[in-house]
């Protein structure tokens, strides 16, 4: 057996238990909260909040689910007012999602389950180890998007 050669407390093993652990968490507040959307429409909001008008395959794989999920989020999160489908001029089989204004209330309230949830995160951490942590957390993700960018471009490069 080698698990006991596995340093489980290594950067992924935590920065995986954390995102699992703030997922979970974010999935209870949401449902509590009463918004009348779910926990994965919540997701999904916040991201074409945070992406601005975007294809739909693009949106699915930022979100890591897959596009018949993210579907289902919209056709909801659409019928609810809270964001307009259309077609995206560059390609006309492609849709564009875009917030509509109605999703500024429920954006506020979604906002505050998140900073709640980061709230009890930080704990008695100090804010500026707090701040600290999230500069290297932010370095390490351009980092590997960098290098996840780079071995694209390698693979695209006729041999």
């Amino acid at each position: 057996m080698v698990s006991h050669l596995l340093d489980t407390e290594s950067f992924g093993f935590v920065a995986t238990d954390l995102a699992r652990l703030i997922r979970a968490e974010f999935d209870r507040r949401i449902a509590a909260a009463g918004l009348g959307l779910t926990a994965g429409e919540a997701r999904a909001l916040v991201h074409v909040a945070r992406a601005g008008p975007v294809r739909q395959a693009v949106l699915a794989e930022r979100m890591g689910v897959e596009a018949m999920t993210l579907c289902g989020f919209l056709d909801r999160l659409e019928a609810g007012g809270w964001v307009r489908r259309s077609v995206d001029p560059a390609d006309r089989r492609a849709k564009l999602t875009d917030l509509t204004g109605a999703a500024d209330d429920v954006l506020v309230k979604i906002r505050a389950v998140a900073d709640a949830i980061r709230q009890d995160a930080a704990g008695s951490l100090d804010p500026a180890a707090w701040d600290a942590m999230m500069a290297g957390i932010k370095a390490a993700r351009a980092n590997l998007a960098a290098a996840r960018e780079t071995a694209a471009r390698q693979v695209d490069v006729p041999a």
